[in-house]
């Protein structure tokens, strides 16, 4: 019995402590929680706060690049960039070959870097992701791996605006072209904010913004992205059919010298860069330069018709088909006999046009091609825009003189010769060429008397028609003006044997020219090379599409034609 009451006895003591140390800890937990003191609430509340609570950039969007239409060029689309704690990280074999597929990584490889940063705190996974194969990545639950917003860029358009557009690298820093022209333009300001994240490092609340982003500024280029199509088309399939290393095609407004096609080839594809190569980078219409050859027959002329020493009816001697020049000989492929000045243009006569020369001042041709912009910056904003080469002298040499009046001994940009015929196509008034879209049109400067652009211009018109070296380049619903070129690259040790440009530059409606187009294309394989045969089909392909998709109304008619049919309603609708 006394036994008993002992073993109760201790019983109870012991409850009795049990419940009194219960009730320290109720009232230790309430005072913590409640009366918070000690600042014990507060400790925990910032434990907890350390492992979820974030400071979160914002990244900032960068501007949109569009055509003048408004058609989108380069925007940037939201992202997650994938990256790793390696010192948190917890993963099974088995989570990892899932991460490398998922990411089509090779698992050894991706392996072998978490292990080479198994001490760090911070190491990439991948770059700028979709946001739904970073789901796909979150569903694995391997914890240590997190994602991070950000933005990439995409280029809609492709291969067809890349040498203009350029691109940017991964941190979305402009590398090449507009986007490195303008890149602080385009940069925005990144802004921040105070997140709650969850295990994964997603963003799951938002508690306060601290600093907005502020997105970066559009830029909107004078390109027409219908005009650029058609005049990649039909540049990729000439450089294709004729077997040629490369080419260019340029359009320019005659009125407001924008630009408002300019392609090349080869391209690149801007949006996988992996088997880019170096050479389809650059924009050639601005980096590349070339002996114009013939195309450069009129500005000469028009030189020569503002020195008063001929006019577009003198008559030229030809014969007998060559000139001897020093040593040496200038040949014509026939013998045209005697010609005035416009058939020296129609047939492009070497012969013709040296005569031509060697009568006019020493400074003439120069001093013209000077005011038509070669060998000076057009002022584009382009990254490696190139000036040619205009070669100054202050004595030239007779053989100087006459091959400088055919394209010899000078180089050019494509959009230097395409700005000339501008020129040429606008009266003599010289407007500034952009590629940016302009709210108004620029003050020109007149370069040469209208009379003398105007004579040329009509000269141009006879290149086209039969008995010219361009009857290709004619088009079925517009009138046409141009000059064919074919001229032999330069190379490190002078002309290249074999090797040729082929060249049109022309304008078109004749009458009154709305657009002016220069085709350059780089050494065609096979036996047509000249550029009235691979160049001006092109031209007048590109033109007529062009002149077409801007409304202008058809100034050449037949009445069997779809055109005319088009101008009729045109003119009982007006």
């Amino acid at each position: 019995m006394l036994a008993s009451l002992k073993f109760h006895w201790r019983f109870a003591v012991v409850a009795a402590f049990l419940m009194l140390l219960f009730a320290v800890l109720v009232i230790r937990m309430m005072l913590i929680q409640v009366v918070d003191i000690d600042g014990g609430l507060s400790f925990l509340q910032g434990q907890g706060k350390a492992r979820t609570v974030r400071m979160e950039t914002i990244p900032a969007n960068r501007g949109m690049i569009t055509d003048r239409n408004g058609q989108p060029l380069a925007v940037s689309t939201p992202v997650v960039t994938i990256w790793a704690n390696p010192k948190k990280m917890q993963a099974s074999p088995e989570q990892i070959r899932q991460l490398a597929k998922l990411l089509e990584q090779p698992y050894q490889r991706l392996h072998k870097k978490l292990q080479r940063y198994k001490n760090k705190q911070f190491v990439y996974i991948q770059r700028k992701i979709s946001p739904a194969l970073a789901e796909a990545v979150f569903a694995l639950k391997i914890s240590g791996i997190y994602g991070r917003e950000e933005y990439r860029r995409f280029y809609p358009a492709g291969e067809v605006t890349s040498q203009l557009l350029g691109f940017t690298n991964v941190d979305n820093v402009g590398q090449e072209g507009f986007e490195l022209a303008y890149d602080s333009w385009l940069q925005g300001s990144d802004g921040s904010r105070k997140v709650v994240k969850d295990l994964f490092h997603r963003t799951i609340k938002v508690i306060n913004h601290i600093e907005e982003a502020k997105p970066g500024n559009d830029l909107v280029l004078s390109i027409d992205l219908r005009l650029q199509y058609l005049a990649y088309k039909e540049l990729k399939s000439v450089v294709k059919h004729h077997r040629a290393d490369g080419g260019t095609a340029v359009i320019l407004d005659v009125h407001s010298g924008e630009v408002l096609a300019m392609v090349n080839q080869p391209s690149f594809n801007p949006n996988d860069r992996r088997n880019m190569e170096i050479a389809s980078v650059r924009n050639r219409a601005l980096t590349d330069v070339f002996e114009p050859g013939s195309t450069v027959k009129p500005i000469a002329v028009m030189a020569a018709l503002e020195s008063g020493k001929v006019h577009a009816h003198s008559k030229i001697d030809t014969r007998p088909g060559y000139v001897k020049v020093g040593r040496k000989t200038l040949l014509d492929p026939v013998n045209y006999g005697v010609i005035d000045v416009t058939k020296v243009i129609t047939k492009s006569s070497q012969v013709g046009m040296t005569k031509i020369a060697l009568s006019l001042d020493q400074e003439t041709i120069p001093g013209m091609y000077m005011r038509m912009g070669f060998g000076q910056y057009l002022q584009t904003g382009f990254p490696g825009e190139r000036t040619g080469r205009l070669p100054e002298r202050t004595k030239w040499r007779p053989i100087e003189r006459a091959t400088l009046a055919f394209g010899n001994g000078v180089s050019v940009t494509a959009l230097q010769l395409a700005q000339a015929y501008a020129i040429m196509a606008n009266h003599g008034e010289k407007i500034p060429v952009s590629l940016l879209l302009q709210d108004e049109i620029p003050a020109s400067e007149k370069v040469v008397d209208a009379q003398y652009a105007d004579a040329v211009l009509e000269m141009l018109k006879t290149v086209v028609k039969p008995g010219g070296t361009a009857k290709k380049a004619q088009t079925e619903s517009y009138s046409v003006a141009g000059k064919t070129g074919t001229s032999h690259k330069v190379g490190r040790r002078g002309y290249e044997d074999g090797k040729y440009l082929s060249l049109f530059a022309g304008m078109a409606p004749a009458d009154n020219p709305r657009l002016v187009a220069v085709i350059v294309v780089d050494d065609p394989k096979g036996k047509e090379y000249y550029g009235g045969e691979v160049a001006a089909p092109v031209f007048s392909k590109i033109m007529s599409g062009s002149l077409r998709m801007l409304n202008v109304v058809p100034d050449k008619l037949t009445t069997n034609s779809p055109s005319a049919v088009s101008r009729s309603n045109y003119v009982a609708g007006r």
